[in-house]
């Protein structure tokens, strides 16, 4: 039994682990771990409580945590599932509280379906290393990712992923014990005295871990493309330029302060308006078709995956088409930044314009060609030098002509 005493002047460092697992979470960690490293601390306790998330942040996380010379625990207080569970198997000691699960870690897409053999395989096997490399038995790993794994005395037959209980997992030595709070934790832990110090995320960490959420990124750019659309066709720069504006830097500040974008992809993004901005003053096309090539460039530099980014992208195209096709319809062109590049002036018959008078009086005067109509030419008819055609044949020059037909401008002769 350890003594309540233990651990006096040592560090402890507590890190939360919560809601889903994303790349924001990654940044999160990786900066409380580096403090916890540069503060000298002797022991880090991770207390999870995540339904899981995606896989890549998660194999981040783990190379972080592997790489740690510091003891590390994980405090289950009451789910690791998923990617959650991969974390868990890569600390050092795993506690779990009376109401804590662990496990269910198969791999699914977006939208909800099994991932592809490549993908579960690659997963498969991340799982059961983490288990090997702290000294666990690799087999409950593997049937927490792998449903044709049989463990039915674990509530796991074939065709369902493993999800061990606390008593289960003490069971299998997955856990070390079962403990109710952090109190009792370190106090298993022989750290009872030790200077305990709390992290949290800031202020910016958890707005970064929100907006770079693969829910709200489509949402994100979906607004950006609204608000752009509908402002083309609004008078001035209002609201929904605005509204943009905001969700376009919303994107792009997550995913800087997650650590996902650099001054590049700003930089990028910045020369694409600015390229947009110029296509206004400039002809030809050129230049906004490369800036709208510069801003989803700058998109995919940010992503974190190049699949999500893809389809949020995709989303967000589909919704400025959508919103173009019904302004069109209900507004036109009258309005916005259209009114001053389309060219509104017409020259109308109201205005004393006209294309050209009709000759129809021609018809029957009789005249003389002065040049040769090959069948093309020149002649006088009533003291007036016209252009007129023949029927087809070749008139020579001097010769009697009348005017048979008038079509518009063209005046048709025959020889008398």
């Amino acid at each position: 039994m350890l003594k309540a005493e233990d651990g006096a002047g040592k560090l402890v460092y507590v890190i939360p682990v919560e809601d889903d697992v994303e790349r924001g979470l990654e940044a999160f960690m990786s900066r409380m771990t580096t403090e916890a490293i540069e503060e000298g601390a002797d022991h880090i306790i991770f207390e999870i409580d995540t339904p899981g998330g995606r896989v890549d942040a998660a194999e981040n996380i783990a190379k972080i945590l592997q790489d740690l010379n510091i003891e590390t625990t994980s405090y289950i207080t009451s789910r690791a599932l998923s990617a959650g569970s991969y974390i868990a198997l890569n600390t050092d000691n795993i506690y779990m509280n009376p109401q804590a699960t662990m496990g269910a870690s198969g791999v699914i897409t977006q939208d909800g379906n099994a991932a592809d053999k490549k993908a579960q395989s690659a997963w498969l096997k991340a799982m059961t290393s983490a288990a090997e490399s702290k000294g666990r038995d690799p087999l409950y790993a593997a049937a927490m990712a792998d449903e044709t794994i049989d463990l039915p005395e674990y509530d796991a037959p074939e065709g369902s992923f493993l999800t061990l209980t606390p008593q289960e997992a003490v069971e299998v030595e997955y856990a070390q014990g079962i403990v109710s709070h952090r109190t009792e934790l370190l106090y298993e832990l022989g750290l009872s005295n030790a200077n305990v110090v709390e992290s949290e995320p800031t202020f910016a960490e958890g707005v970064a871990r929100f907006l770079t959420n693969p829910v709200v990124v489509p949402i994100l750019l979906s607004l950006a493309s609204l608000g752009l659309i509908v402002e083309l066709y609004s008078p001035g720069f209002g609201v929904p330029g605005t509204m943009g504006l905001v969700a376009l830097v919303l994107f792009f500040y997550g995913h800087f302060v997650a650590g996902l974008a650099g001054m590049e992809a700003i930089i990028l993004l910045l020369l694409g308006i600015g390229l947009i901005i110029a296509e206004f003053f400039v002809p030809g096309g050129i230049l906004g078709l490369i800036g709208i090539g510069s801003i989803i460039g700058s998109l995919f530099m940010a992503g974190a995956d190049f699949g999500h980014m893809s389809m949020s992208i995709a989303i967000a195209f589909l919704v400025a088409i959508i919103a173009s096709v019904i302004l069109f319809r209900r507004i036109g062109l009258d309005k916005g930044v259209f009114r001053h590049v389309i060219l509104r002036d017409r020259t109308t018959t109201e205005l004393g314009y006209v294309s050209k008078e009709n000759r129809l009086d021609l018809i029957g005067l009789e005249g003389v060609t002065v040049t040769p109509l090959r069948p093309s030419g020149t002649a006088i008819l009533d003291d007036e030098r016209l252009d007129v055609v023949s029927e087809g044949s070749f008139i020579a020059a001097n010769k009697p002509i009348k005017v048979v037909k008038v079509e518009g401008v063209r005046v048709v002769v025959r020889e008398l």
